[in-house]
């Protein structure tokens, strides 16, 4: 028994059966008529509609796209808000004596690689660097030492390469708590 070969539609990458699953299923059927149009007639034959669907049946599946376009919106909508609202924090912690780590926190937003920026880090200024999770900040990147100058530069930079002028970068001076012996 030989093989058969499948069509698949270059819109939806879906067998022509399942456009109509796609959600793109007005372009699918003109991307089939142009193409395949022998396939095309057998599926919707003249008047246009599958064997199984019906009008009334399109009309929901379009307004469930548009219903789903709207909800993409307005997600978009709502991640731009997020980015626009939200500030990087870098603060500079105090260890024993004269050592010093800088913790930054408030870039996993922006949708950077964590791991990336602390290996780009921990080369630029020659220091160790690490991630660590935090509960209350999320994400944060140590880096040893006192760079929160470099760091800010570089973290303005970087924000202004992704088109995010607007985001406030913020420097906090902390002092770490000391362990009390009991």
């Amino acid at each position: 028994m030989p093989l058969k070969t499948v069509v698949y539609c270059d819109i939806c990458t879906f067998p022509p059966e399942y456009c109509e699953f796609s959600g793109k299923i007005k372009r699918c059927k003109v991307w089939l008529q142009e193409n395949h149009p022998d396939l095309y007639t057998k599926l919707y034959g003249e008047e246009g509609s599958a064997g199984t669907s019906t009008a009334t049946t399109e009309n929901k599946l379009e307004k469930s796209l548009r219903k789903l376009e709207i909800k993409q919106e307005n997600r978009d909508q709502r991640e731009l808000a997020k980015k626009m609202g939200s500030k990087v924090v870098i603060k500079r912690l105090e260890r024993t004596k004269r050592k010093c780590v800088v913790a930054i926190s408030g870039l996993e937003v922006f949708e950077i690689d964590m791991k990336k920026l602390s290996k780009t880090f921990a080369s630029k200024f020659a220091t160790g660097c690490s991630v660590s999770k935090s509960a209350v900040t999320g994400d944060e990147i140590i880096v040893q030492g006192d760079v929160a100058d470099e760091a800010e530069q570089y973290i303005k930079t970087l924000l202004s390469e992704k088109g995010l002028t607007s985001i406030k970068v913020e420097r906090v001076d902390d002092k770490m708590k000391k362990k009390v012996k009991t």
